[in-house]
């Protein structure tokens, strides 16, 4: 059996499995900063966030399905909190699931301005140009509207380039973030920890079924919709949130907390560098599925849907 971090003080933590173990996190995650930074500079369209592929489909729905969607990430949260405390957010579940509330939220308040808020600024701008022009033009009334019509479709352009800002730079790290996060979730909790630890003190409920299911399911729901491109340099968001909750972890065991949420985080196995080996190495083919799922996305919607799903605008 082995002790505690608590139990141990501070002997727990000069064992050579640590530094072993912090650099197997530590390496990626810095690789990942440092791309992280680089890809910041890189300009995002405000219309690739709240936009559709699909032709006769309104963004409002898009708006409606991540509100929608927000709402019930939130009271999942609520509901498990509530059964369990705040203790729940020692596992990594809750974080995704968090995670995901978060790319809705911001997805949310995204959609909305770029629903409406675009178009009354290109028609504000659009009546500015053509009273200009009405005063300057007074002499042919076909040019003024020929005029207008070249005005309009300038501003549409220009909205169209408008770059997404901050609150978009947040929502697309996001959505790779969760994307990745939610496909590890789900496959370490069913196919995993439900074969092995199915039993008497572990019991699959409702609630705790839905919170390992609908964190995908609405993402994947979200990404038949949107026009959110997935790069594989995404992959850098994901490994950084990872990297984030094993400090959590590492943080909370060292000051007060005498267990691990999962015994694969123990530390004073001589196995632990190969299971943070291989919890470092899975999230390569968790971030690929849903890669592949965006990619095939791409590739079979539009033979099956050929006059609805639009390729690329």
């Amino acid at each position: 059996m082995f002790e505690s971090p608590v139990e141990e003080g501070w002997r727990y933590w000069v064992r050579w499995q640590v530094p072993v173990c912090g650099l197997i996190i530590a390496i990626p995650c810095v690789f990942a900063l440092k791309f992280i930074r680089k890809s910041m500079t890189k300009p995002l369209l405000l219309s690739d966030l709240w936009s559709t592929h699909w032709r006769h489909l309104s963004p409002s729905w898009l708006l409606l399905y991540r509100a929608f969607a927000f709402v019930c990430c939130v009271q999942l949260l609520y509901e498990i909190v509530a059964l369990h405390g705040p203790f729940v957010f020692f596992f990594y579940t809750q974080w995704t699931m968090a995670l995901v509330a978060i790319y809705f939220a911001l997805g949310t308040v995204v959609s909305a301005y770029g629903y409406w808020c675009p178009s009354r600024k290109t028609r504000s701008k659009t009546e500015e140009d053509v009273k200009l022009m009405e005063k300057d033009l007074k002499k042919n009334v076909d040019i003024v509207k020929e005029d207008t019509i070249k005005v309009q479709n300038e501003c549409a352009q220009q909205e169209f380039q408008e770059k997404a800002g901050c609150l978009g730079t947040l929502m697309q790290m996001a959505y790779l973030a969760a994307a990745g996060a939610s496909v590890l979730t789900d496959v370490v909790f069913w196919c995993l920890l439900v074969p092995f630890l199915l039993g008497e003190n572990f019991q699959v409920s409702l609630l705790i079924g839905s919170i390992h299911a609908l964190n995908a399911v609405f993402l994947l729901g979200d990404t038949a919709l949107n026009s959110l491109s997935f790069p594989f340099g995404g992959f850098a968001y994901f490994v950084a949130f990872g990297g984030l909750y094993v400090i959590f972890q590492w943080t909370v065991h060292a000051c007060c907390v005498n267990w691990w949420p999962y015994p694969f985080f123990e530390l004073s196995t001589p196995w632990a560098p190969l299971w943070y080996l291989g919890l470092a190495v899975i999230h390569i083919p968790c971030y690929g599925i849903y890669a592949l799922i965006v990619k095939a996305k791409y590739s079979l919607l539009p033979r099956l849907f050929p006059h609805a799903f639009v390729k690329s605008f």
